[in-house]
């Protein structure tokens, strides 16, 4: 079974929201795919520390930004982070947990992992339509000496609305003015070729179905189903592969004292060792959901950036530092009890 671990994950969170205790309040969150191996596996470790349950609808970022707006789950997940009138709009809190790093994915006859090398132009380029078989000059001065079939590429995108998406067209934006002024960046785009894919689960199957095809999946993805990744030119014009060093490279830029609401893009960092395509994953929640909703989900956040880091860093994420963990409780202020006490402090946790 291709998805064979990512249907176990599924199948363990389901069984644990089944059989929680029910003096325990379920969690009920949604958003984006990226995030969810890791999320799968950290609901199935607390339910067994805690008793509770943490329900978790991966539908992508679009979907889950539309659900914590309507007020329908107790927490949201988004690779797009949300600038402040978007979320003052829903009296709306966002706040990183981990980073996460997108990957480009082939399926050539004779191409192995890590054998073909793209940069952002050419990248943009093949999902323009402009270059549109693998044996293009192109993508041949990229790679001199890899044998490259005459055959028509296949692009694949995400159908739904994602942050995976938003991160890798603001990429291709930053690297490609034609990509910017004719497509641009977003959690859906008007794409100009190519076939959709549901999640990055859905991305990453038909990649694997399709002779010919590209795609993009978060990275826990490409380890996962064991597909064929290409290395990448980044900012610094360094040819580099996908990996933790490369994306804490990329990582380390990341600057969250200066920004408002934790906003920030990650896409083409400099530095020699910087992936290109990295990016914070967000969770979204609301200051008038009530404690009744919100100390739950504090507690189960709390625990997961500080006890699920190794589950993290397992599955190829980026922890955050243990600096941007206390920026991160330190703004739970804002969220009050009934008589206006602040709601989170370092007790709520035990």
């Amino acid at each position: 079974m291709k998805q064979r671990i990512l249907f176990a994950l599924a199948t363990i969170s389901a069984a644990a929201f089944l059989t929680v205790s029910a003096q325990a309040k379920d969690l009920n969150g949604a958003g984006g795919t990226a995030i969810y191996p890791v999320l799968s596996q950290w609901a199935d470790s607390y339910q067994k520390a805690t008793g509770t349950a943490v329900n978790y609808q991966a539908i992508g970022s679009g979907g889950g930004i539309k659900q914590i707006q309507a007020g329908t789950v107790d927490f949201a997940n988004s690779d797009k982070p949300l600038q402040h009138p978007d979320l003052t709009a829903f009296n709306g809190v966002q706040f990183p947990a981990v980073i996460i790093s997108i990957t480009p994915v082939v399926n050539i006859p004779g191409i192995k992992p890590g054998e073909m090398t793209l940069d952002g132009k050419t990248l943009a380029d093949i999902y323009l339509g402009n270059v549109t078989k693998w044996n293009d000059p192109e993508i041949k001065a990229l790679n001199p000496g890899l044998k490259l079939p005459d055959m028509a590429i296949t692009t694949v995108h995400r159908s739904d609305g994602s942050g995976t998406t938003f991160n890798f067209t603001n990429y291709l934006g930053k690297v490609s003015p034609d990509w910017q002024s004719k497509v641009g960046a977003d959690v859906s785009v008007d794409w100009p070729n190519g076939v959709g894919g549901k999640g990055n689960a859905g991305v990453a199957s038909n990649v694997q179905q399709v002779v010919g095809a590209i795609g993009y999946v978060e990275y826990a993805y490409v380890m996962q189903n064991k597909l064929v990744y290409t290395k990448m030119k980044n900012h610094a014009g360094k040819t580099i592969e996908p990996s933790m060093d490369a994306f804490a490279a990329a990582a380390a830029n990341a600057d969250f004292t200066k920004v408002q609401d934790f906003y920030l893009i990650l896409t083409d960092q400099p530095g020699d060792k910087s992936w290109p395509i990295t990016a914070a994953t967000y969770m979204l929640m609301r200051t008038d959901a009530g404690p009744d909703i919100n100390t739950p989900v504090l507690k189960f956040l709390d625990w997961a950036l500080k006890n699920g880091q190794a589950q993290a860093k397992a599955l190829d994420y980026v922890p955050l530092p243990p600096s941007v963990v206390a920026q991160v409780e330190a703004s739970w202020s804002v969220f009050k009890t009934q008589d206006g006490k602040p709601l989170w402090t370092a007790s709520a946790a035990h």
